[in-house]
């Protein structure tokens, strides 16, 4: 039987560039320390300014660079591995969790991926609690947990609490529950504008978003939506075994 040869692909400039700028970063640049402007980087590399910021993205998606606002682009420092491990995470807000919770409130509309995962009816309530993590000093993840209203239904009072303590009884209202299992899945996105101020990033930024579904009862209790930073993140799963995402 005879073989066939696959035709060579040339490599693409923006991606050779990339290759010489990630040798440029190890070489000439410290962590934290502002690349240059567009132009000269251009000018130095003898390239477009499009083909250069086509390599300075995948660089900023592979964690090698990061975009500040106010500052311009900066060597990120190395990944931060974060723990995603069902072993660990009960219900959220239990004993051990790493989320710090922000606020809770009250909606009748909610994604239609979210109300698709909870089965819930058109234009039933549902609470939403915004919960963030920070690692090492630095905010990683920003997270929005929905929970029908009838899940926890004595919640509908708390309305005049401080905004981390309405959170924190929707959480505890939840935890009543026996919690029967979850599934988790992890998906490449970029960074909302909201996600985005939380986490000290760009919108658009390239994210890992992690959604979660928890079941009580035999049916969904909550959905978890947590946007993790896929610059400075490595997600890990598993008490022994760590798996990693865009690993730096």
């Amino acid at each position: 039987m005879g073989t066939t040869q696959l035709e060579t692909v040339p490599e693409p400039k923006y991606w050779h560039l990339k290759t010489v700028l990630s040798e440029a970063l190890d070489s000439e640049f410290s962590v934290g320390e502002i690349l240059p402007n567009e132009r000269d980087l251009a000018a130095r590399f003898g390239v477009a300014r499009a083909t250069l910021r086509q390599a300075l993205e995948q660089l900023e998606l592979e964690g090698r660079l990061q975009r500040r606002r106010g500052v311009g682009t900066t060597v990120a420092p190395p990944r931060v591995g974060v723990a995603v491990d069902p072993a660990r995470h009960t219900w959220p807000g239990a004993a051990g969790d790493d989320w710090e919770p922000a606020d809770a409130g009250s909606t009748d509309t909610v994604p239609a991926p979210v109300a698709r995962l909870l089965e819930a009816e058109a234009g039933a309530p549902v609470h939403v609690v915004r919960r963030n993590r920070v690692t090492a000093g630095r905010p990683v993840a920003a997270e929005l947990l929905y929970i029908p209203a009838a899940v926890v239904p004595g919640c509908a009072e708390i309305a005049a609490v401080s905004a981390p303590a309405r959170a924190r009884a929707v959480l505890d209202a939840l935890a009543a529950h026996e919690l029967e299992g979850q599934d988790r899945t992890v998906e490449l996105g970029s960074a909302s504008a909201e996600d985005a101020k939380a986490l000290d990033r760009l919108p658009g930024a390239p994210v890992l978003v992690v959604t979660t579904r928890y079941v009580s009862g035999g049916r969904p209790a909550a959905v978890a939506v947590s946007t993790y930073r896929a610059d400075t993140c490595r997600l890990t799963f598993g008490e022994s075994e760590a798996v990693s995402l865009l690993a730096g």
